[in-house]
């Protein structure tokens, strides 16, 4: 990879993604994962796990924003928080904004990626590293869920596709997990990929969320890293309180946190699905 001057990615079959490097900035194999940065002129610094674009320097905070801010703001107390991968920590960065989350526990299989990502994107993540309330276990995700007596409010699962490590975290068991350890009235947000290119993928997931939880639906966000149209983020709970929450409650609660991309009027829009996203949604909860 070092000798080229473009990196390819071809996470869909038939579909190649070409990245100039301009910078070379790191390689590795970790033991899960191969690893590699580079810098590139519009997207910045751009992270790759087994040759999948996982984040840019230049447009985190739109996916991040919106798996985060959602569903905090959505709760009525999101004290406890669990995030399971999103080892560049730039999820946890939002979600620390809240003053109403007293905890937050990330869960990354992989502690290179942590580590490397504290190193590479402190722009971002610099105060993550520092807050009291933030603890990072390094664990495979699934275990975790599987076995642990704690229980949280809001549990946010920033998974690679479903391939490689991160395929058990898109299975019913998984999922059976998380609806274990969420409290009363907890809400579940899950990545779910880009459904122009992963309908199998985002039906199944989808199907299986909801034969675990009373109330599944998705909303959507537009990552210009994530080829291929809208991205959706699932959303599970047993309680449908968090889907009713007024925008000027929303507003309220969104009182002194700054955002780039989340607004509450854009949060109660983002539920708002396109016809042929709808119909692959139906067709497998139904």
């Amino acid at each position: 990879m070092t000798d080229r001057k473009t990196v390819s990615e071809t996470l869909h079959k038939g579909i190649s993604v070409d990245f100039e490097a301009d910078e070379v900035l790191y390689e590795e194999a970790t033991g899960h994962h191969h690893l590699a940065l580079i810098r590139n002129r519009l997207f910045g610094k751009v992270l790759l796990l087994d040759g999948a674009v996982q984040v840019t320097s230049a447009d985190e905070f739109m996916y991040h924003e919106m798996m985060a801010h959602v569903p905090l703001m959505a709760h009525a107390d999101p004290r406890d928080v669990l995030i399971i991968g999103g080892g560049d920590c730039g999820l946890a960065e939002e979600v620390l904004k809240h003053a109403r989350v007293k905890t937050l526990t990330q869960v990354e299989i992989d502690a290179s990626v942590v580590d490397f990502s504290r190193r590479h994107f402190a722009d971002f993540n610099a105060p993550v590293f520092d807050d009291p309330r933030f603890v990072v276990e390094i664990a495979d995700g699934a275990l975790f869920a599987a076995q642990t007596d704690k229980r949280f409010d809001v549990v946010l699962v920033d998974s690679t596709d479903p391939t490689g490590p991160g395929a058990v975290l898109f299975t019913p068991a998984f999922y059976r997990d998380l609806k274990r350890i969420l409290r009363p009235g907890g809400i579940v947000v899950t990545q779910n990929g880009v459904p122009f290119l992963q309908p199998t993928e985002f039906q199944t997931a989808m199907g299986a969320l909801a034969s675990m939880f009373a109330t599944t639906g998705c909303y959507l966000v537009a990552v210009p890293t994530y080829f291929g149209g809208h991205m959706t983020l699932g959303w599970s709970s047993d309680d449908d309180a968090g889907l009713n929450v007024g925008e000027e409650t929303l507003a309220g609660r969104a009182t002194g946190i700054e955002t780039r991309y989340y607004t509450p009027a854009h949060h109660k829009a983002a539920f708002v699905l396109p016809r042929f996203i709808k119909t692959l949604f139906d067709n497998a909860v139904e």
